[in-house]
């Protein structure tokens, strides 16, 4: 059976082109509602058992025996000997790229999570303090993948950010069990540990972690067990069980955001050589059905340059099927009438990953507005940002680049407005403070700015 992958062809120029294109764009975030009632059961069960419910869980769902919690906690002494075990490439990549997200989200902090003060003309002082996360926890997914790629975006900001514990939970299904797709018959004492991701726990730093993992583990997280710490914010990607489990915790401890399918989107001048344009694309259809693949370009002879290049590239990939569901179910190339339209239209869009595959990118940068990070230039691949580039990886998703921003250093702090009024500052806003107060009828407000006043305001 030959695979096919089969972009839907769309021009702007089409009068069906707002229906097709937004049927293109559909996507719900809605959970399945068994899915949502079966979390709500674990959230609760997790809150009373504690420790027992989670060792029963992982039991059922990871296929892992364990005896006590102790058995699936994981020590500096396992991550420094997965370090050592793996090959030398592996240890010097980790390494290299962890060297470059530590060095970005510096200049982020310095830039925009500082503490910062001032006096105004009577002497108050104004300002905001700036200060940390106590404790937080970092879902990294198991199982049918790895990703220690996904650890270090989210631990090396924390660190940054002056966060002194980072607790990490990670699941390691026994092959055969229902995490791992099977029909959960597989158990056993030991489950299936990524050496690259213990590694890169090493070089992150992590604190303490559990081989846990779906809603048992948000669960110990959000609420604190006997064992497992409770946080004050959880980040990182998950299943819908995962998702479903950080929007019900939402409140109880802080979270990072809820992501839907990866998505790419490419602006392209036709300048750029359509099989890295087709391999790009591929880049995020190859992580699972529902990932999107979008390409806008003025130039139709292009789009049918890269559709040729799809066809001849697709068999050489190892998830081919995946890559090809993908494409013919959301993926898109798109015909416009200039470039400045495909600029319009990714703002419309506001998508996870924006290239700008141009020869002058930074013609158009000016007029894109909405993305979760945007990528200038033929040689600035996505797969460059998602592993070392430096910035985070970790970005919004399904449109919500429009008020969402990449997870980063100001994630993992907080912020305490200061103020410090001088009696002179008390005379003057004492007064507007006052006549406010007595307007909205809160006596006591007004009398406590009062008192401050050397010729109080009477009450009318």
């Amino acid at each position: 059976m030959t695979l096919v992958a089969a972009p839907a062809r769309l021009s702007t120029a089409a009068a069906t082109f707002e229906a097709d294109f937004a049927a293109r764009l559909h996507w719900s975030a809605d959970t399945d509602a068994a899915i949502e009632h079966r979390v709500a059961d674990i959230l609760a069960d997790v809150q009373k058992r504690g420790d027992a419910a989670v060792l029963e869980y992982t039991g059922r769902f990871d296929g892992l025996s364990a005896p006590d919690m102790a058995a699936l906690e994981l020590t500096q002494a396992d991550f420094k000997a997965a370090f050592d075990a793996i090959p030398q490439a592996q240890r010097d990549a980790l390494q290299a790229a962890a060297k470059r997200v530590r060095s970005y989200h510096e200049a982020q902090k310095k830039a925009s999570g500082e503490s910062w003060s001032y006096r105004d003309e009577d002497g108050t002082l104004l300002g905001q303090k700036v200060t940390p996360l106590d404790r937080v926890g970092i879902y990294v997914p198991g199982g049918k993948a790895a990703y220690p790629s996904s650890l270090l975006m989210n631990a090396i900001p924390a660190h940054v950010a002056g966060v002194q514990e980072i607790i990490m939970v990670v699941p390691t299904p026994v092959r055969g069990s229902v995490a791992t797709g099977g029909t959960g018959e597989g158990t056993s004492t030991k489950g299936e540990r990524n050496e690259l991701v213990l590694a890169a726990a090493y070089v992150a730093g992590v604190t303490r972690a559990f081989t846990i993992g779906g809603a048992q583990a948000v669960a110990a997280l959000a609420y604190g067990t006997a064992t497992v710490p409770k946080v004050d914010k959880i980040t990182g990607p998950g299943n819908a069980y995962v998702a479903s489990a950080k929007k019900r915790v939402f409140g109880t401890v802080g979270i990072d955001m809820i992501a839907g399918p990866s998505e790419i989107l490419v602006l392209a001048d036709g300048t750029t050589p359509p099989d890295w344009v087709a391999m790009d694309l591929f880049s995020q259809a190859e992580h699972d059905e529902l990932a999107q693949s979008i390409l806008l370009c003025p130039d139709a002879a292009y789009l049918d340059a890269v559709q040729r290049e799809i066809d001849r590239l697709l068999p050489t990939m190892p998830r081919a099927e995946i890559i090809a569901k993908s494409l013919t179910g959301r993926g898109a190339l798109i015909l416009t009438k200039d470039m400045e339209e495909a600029c319009a239209i990714s703002n419309r869009i506001a998508p996870e990953h924006l290239e700008v595959s141009s020869t002058d990118p930074h013609r158009w940068e000016p007029l894109l507005r909405h993305a979760g990070a945007i990528f200038l230039g033929a040689y600035t691949s996505e797969s460059l940002g998602d592993y070392c580039a430096g910035p985070n990886h970790v970005l919004p998703t399904s449109g919500t680049a429009r008020f969402s921003s990449p997870l980063g250093v100001y994630d993992f702090q907080k912020r305490s407005s200061l103020i410090e009024v001088s009696e002179a500052g008390a005379q003057v806003l004492g007064t507007i403070a006052a006549e406010l107060a007595y307007g909205e009828g809160l006596q006591a407000h007004a009398q406590a700015a009062e008192m401050r006043l050397t010729t109080p305001v009477k009450p009318r």
